[in-house]
């Protein structure tokens, strides 16, 4: 692998003394000693043009005599530079590049792909003369790249977010180190069920692709898969439950419950505290009173206290399940139509990672209707406490009845 940034602190230390010849000797000669890709990688490190490296390499090579390609021009000699002779040029670039921060709403690239042709049929249209490559060097120049969009915004910061994460981590840790089970859960992106198109790449014969529909309207018979998973964070085991219907709360508390009976109670035969850590939104949200309605006939059932954290507003993908289970499930079918149930469920049962991953995955049938209220009422008969810090993310839902034999 070729140290483009040796290169560059080589040529800073000697570009002070270098005239014109010696530069791009200097830089043919880095150009030859890296190999391939040298020319490229000298001209990222030192700005100098690759046909210039290209030219430099000519001489070293004695392919041509040095008067082909010039001495050491006099100072000042050669063709100005468009942002000399054309003093509006970057100010009129910048202004159709981001038109909203540099005061010009009305720019003529506003609504349109600001491509390098685009760009500099504008600059011309402005009275400008360029061309596309020479607007790619000015960009540079001016510090834009080709960029794409950034998943970031998921909304405000909430003063207490880094303490939050802060109390997770803790109680995580100490119900761990006391062998009791803690899990995240989240819902997977919904899929379209069908010959759908999958993001993503996989190997096949040579020009015989997947077909797929052109349209991804949702096939009325077939409808969408609800993806809802539990991961256990200290066995680095998944459950995932594909549910058909709506993704409510009691589908999701079922699902924990589907993990608790085939997984977890095996793993901890002596658990008295489930901890879970959710997102703040979804089925599963600090706001949802069937979660926690749901929860409580759990608790009532299971015999165990839960425990459970919700993650600060706009932070969902900090939360674990997200880049320990779902990511390898999305990566296990990238490419793959989702053509049916069935193979929904083999696709995320056969996922593994290296670090040793492994998922069960189940289909539920279950109907699960959406627009359940839950009363005042309701909402008194639970036995929930709420901690002190943020108890509106931060509560414990207690048995109702003494523990029973699970």
């Amino acid at each position: 692998m070729i140290d483009v940034a040796a290169i560059k602190l080589r040529y800073d230390a000697l570009s002070p003394v270098l005239d014109e010849r010696s530069r791009r000797r200097f830089a043919a000669a880095e150009a030859l000693a890296a190999g391939w890709g040298g020319i490229a990688a000298v001209s990222e490190a030192t700005g100098i043009a690759r046909s210039t490296i290209g030219y430099g390499l000519r001489e070293l090579r004695g392919d041509a005599p040095d008067s082909a390609f010039g001495g050491v021009r006099r100072k000042g000699a050669g063709r100005k530079p468009l942002t000399q002779t054309d003093p509006t040029l970057l100010s009129d670039l910048e202004r159709l590049v981001d038109p909203d921060t540099r005061g010009d709403p009305m720019s003529p690239l506003k609504w349109t792909s600001k491509s390098l042709r685009n760009l500099a049929a504008a600059l011309c249209a402005l009275g400008h003369r360029i061309g596309h490559d020479s607007v790619a060097a000015l960009l540079k120049t001016l510090g834009y790249s080709l960029q794409g969009n950034r998943k970031t915004l998921e909304g405000s910061h909430h003063v207490d977010r880094d303490a939050q994460f802060l109390h997770i981590a803790e109680t995580v840790k100490a119900a761990i180190t006391a062998g009791q089970p803690a899990i995240s859960v989240d819902t997977k992106k919904k899929e379209l069920v069908g010959d759908f198109k999958n993001g993503g790449r996989e190997y096949r014969p040579a020009g015989s692709p997947e077909p797929v529909r052109v349209h991804d309207f949702i096939d009325p018979k077939l409808g969408r898969a609800a993806p809802y998973g539990v991961y256990d964070i200290a066995d680095d085991k998944g459950w995932v439950s594909v549910g058909i219907d709506h993704d409510t709360a009691a589908f999701a508390v079922n699902t924990i419950r589907s993990w608790w009976i085939t997984m977890g109670r095996s793993r901890y035969p002596r658990a008295r505290t489930l901890t879970i850590t959710a997102d703040g939104g979804g089925s599963n949200g600090s706001r949802v009173r069937l979660w926690k309605v749901e929860l409580q006939k759990l608790a009532d059932e299971l015999g165990l206290t839960v425990a459970v954290l919700h993650l600060p507003p706009g932070t969902s993908k900090w939360n674990k399940i997200e880049h320990r289970l779902f990511s390898f499930i999305s990566r296990n079918w990238r490419g793959r139509p989702l053509t049916d149930y069935r193979t929904i469920v083999e696709l995320i049962g056969a996922t593994t990672s290296t670090a040793g991953l492994t998922v069960r995955c189940q289909l539920d049938e279950n109907l699960y209707p959406s627009g359940i209220k839950v009363s005042d009422e309701e909402m008194a008969e639970l036995n929930i406490l709420r901690d002190d810090f943020h108890g509106e993310w931060n509560y414990t839902i207690k048995p109702k009845l003494p523990e029973t034999i699970r």
